[in-house]
């Protein structure tokens, strides 16, 4: 992070803070002390002090939304997960010469589709998430996630953002929704971008499914979307992971190093036979179910499972986050 920012995030957070409680003075007559609501309200003043505690959330959000994507470091990782589509769809360009490929099927695993990608542009869009998923998308989010709160604390800017009336839950939902958000770009600017270089590169139409079915262009965009959707869902676990880690230090660096560790510890366990048993409760154990959604008919056992095991981490490790941060002496 540059100087810049915490400076230009402080003054947007304190004049976040300021509009806040100057709506809550007009809706009660009165102002409470810095970081907690007025002692008293004017009759119907309730509804006017939620609604400027909404007010306040909404501008924390978009606060948050804008500075995350606004960094140099955010918009490097996004431009290097969209120059991942872009290489692989070359490579396969210059591999076949544009002719066609086999109709290739098969398996559930990504490097099934690269056979299909000269036959349907379409199908680059699912070769590029299976490529990203296991290493780019989770580091990207790793390192996002990791520097939520540690990246303040190390800024010097984490006391201004608990000014009133928002509150550490608060503050901290805000922040899962931050890295939510980031996954959902993360993983829309490699399906846009393999969409793109795969409609420039290779011809599209109606698409063979693996199970060998055909469905028309529509069908297989709209499953585009589907996958990217669960894939952005697939790492909302990590994302409330790398929050907890980034509640347990004051170091972004040490925050954002630790859960990209995280990361690389539970894939190598994942590809180790031997620890079959603990395997399933692994979070990336499942991330490659999505391709179950180009079978006919859909296999939904894999896909059920890894959202209800995201669902778990993000309770568990979301809890945790917040049971730390609700009672961390905050000095920074």
């Amino acid at each position: 992070m540059s100087r810049a920012e915490p400076t230009a995030k402080t003054a947007t957070t304190a004049k976040t803070a300021t509009t806040a409680t100057a709506a809550e003075t007009a809706t009660t007559g009165q102002a409470g002390p810095t970081g907690t609501a007025p002692a008293a309200t004017a009759p119907g003043g309730t509804g006017g002090v939620g609604a400027a505690r909404t007010l306040w959330t909404l501008g924390l959000l978009r606060s948050e939304l804008v500075t995350t994507f606004r960094r140099w470091r955010t918009l490097a990782l996004l431009a290097v997960l969209a120059a991942v589509p872009v290489l692989v769809g070359v490579a396969v360009r210059i591999e076949t010469g544009g002719g066609g490929g086999p109709h290739g099927g098969g398996g559930g695993e990504g490097p099934a589709f690269i056979a299909q990608i000269t036959n349907n542009g379409l199908f680059l869009v699912f070769t590029a998430l299976a490529a990203t998923l296991p290493v780019f998308l989770p580091l990207a989010v790793g390192v996002v996630a990791g520097d939520t709160i540690a990246g303040e604390a190390s800024a010097g800017t984490l006391r201004y953002l608990l000014v009133a009336p928002a509150g550490r839950t608060r503050l901290l939902l805000t922040k899962y929704a931050t890295v939510t958000a980031f996954c959902l770009a993360a993983t829309f600017v490699v399906a846009v971008s393999a969409l793109v270089v795969g409609a420039l590169l290779f011809p599209l139409g109606d698409l063979t499914t693996i199970s060998g079915t055909r469905i028309g262009f529509g069908e297989g965009l709209a499953r585009a979307l589907l996958i990217a959707l669960v894939v952005a869902a697939s790492l909302l676990g990590l994302a409330a992971l790398g929050l907890f880690v980034s509640t347990l230090t004051n170091s972004g660096v040490a925050a954002m190093a630790t859960t990209v560790g995280l990361v690389i510890t539970a894939q190598i366990l994942d590809q180790i036979p031997q620890l079959h048993a603990i395997q399933p409760y692994l979070f990336p154990h499942y991330w490659l179910s999505f391709a179950d959604l180009m079978r006919e008919p859909v296999y939904w056992d894999g896909l059920v499972k890894n959202l209800e095991l995201q669902a778990l981490y993000a309770a568990v490790f979301g809890s945790a986050a917040w049971a730390r941060f609700t009672t961390k002496d905050i000095t920074a």
